[in-house]
């Protein structure tokens, strides 16, 4: 996977006594608006570190992803918000219980859930941050409604779920914005080795998304992944690792039971940790080989 150098890296992912009961809840803070993507900054959005603080951020950013009435925009800002959030308690685990206890139980189960992917991903990653960035190209995904038709194209034919379709998507590429092979030399948005998309790929281009889709689901469901009782064997066939299967159950599992999370998946941005600690890789950045993370910063950050 590509996403597993990026878990020096990676975003997603799951005690304390609960606060002292006052006579209302602290009211929670604004919506945060949707900046143009050039203006997310070379870190990511700021979250406060106080727990109670951090919940209230990622009750309020839930709430607007859920919202139908809110505006594209919105939904993806408030999802990259939660989306550092999210990431801040994966590298952070102690900070966690006194966060859920902020929080209501379905807020709280969807940050467990969420948190506790992410942990099982950064467990499957090799060595530790370092000072350099990654020989990648991030490009622009294609959009979520396009995306959802793909996946439901793919589910239609070959009886794989469309949420799995999508989980794995966003645990291999970032939904496809991560155009670069990995390590072991996958490729495409769906992150294949060349003789396994050879024998399941019908054909198609391994970079072209919907091939990519198709190809997935097919080699899926040759595993077993068109039923329930085989969705884990087959999963576990695509990356052999449980906690792999884990994490792409979770998030299928929220975006199974309110399709509304695929639109904040969908909006997750790449990050990389470093030395210099998170940076956002824009859609745009395309380097051929690794870059220092301070060369980069000083170039890109605003001056």
């Amino acid at each position: 996977m590509v996403v597993l150098a990026l878990l020096a890296a990676l975003t997603a992912c799951a005690g304390g006594p609960a606060p002292a009961p006052v006579a209302a809840p602290p009211p929670a803070p604004p919506t945060p608006t949707a900046p143009p993507s050039d203006e997310i900054g070379p870190h990511g959005p700021t979250v406060p570190e106080e727990p109670v603080a951090l919940a209230r951020t990622i009750e309020a950013a839930q709430a607007t992803v859920a919202d139908p009435a809110r505006s594209p925009p919105e939904v993806a800002a408030a999802a990259r918000t939660a989306q550092v959030a999210y990431e801040e308690l994966a590298f952070h685990p102690d900070r966690l219980a006194p966060v859920l206890a902020a929080l209501p139980p379905g807020p709280g189960d969807v940050t467990n859930t969420i948190v506790t992917a992410g942990r099982d991903l950064l467990a499957m990653a090799r060595g530790v941050p370092g000072d350099e960035l990654p020989a990648w190209r991030v490009v622009e995904p294609l959009p979520p409604g396009r995306l959802r038709a793909l996946y439901a194209e793919a589910q239609d034919r070959f009886g794989v779920p469309w949420h799995v379709l999508a989980a794995v998507n966003l645990v291999e590429t970032r939904m496809g914005r991560i155009a670069s092979n990995s390590e072991d030399g996958a490729r495409g948005p769906m992150q294949f080795m060349p003789a396994t998309w050879a024998s399941y790929g019908l054909g198609g281009d391994i970079d072209d998304p919907r091939d990519a889709i198709l190809g997935a689901a097919n080699y899926l469901r040759a595993n077993g992944g068109d039923t329930e009782a085989g969705l884990d064997r087959a999963l576990k066939r695509y990356n052999n690792d449980v906690r792999y299967v884990r994490a792409v159950r979770a998030y299928a599992g929220l975006m199974q039971a309110d399709e509304r999370a695929f639109l904040g998946f969908h909006a997750w941005e790449v990050y990389f940790r470093t030395t210099s600690g998170r940076v956002h890789l824009p859609v745009g950045y395309d380097e051929p080989q690794a870059i220092r993370a301070v060369d980069f910063l000083a170039r890109t950050s605003p001056r």
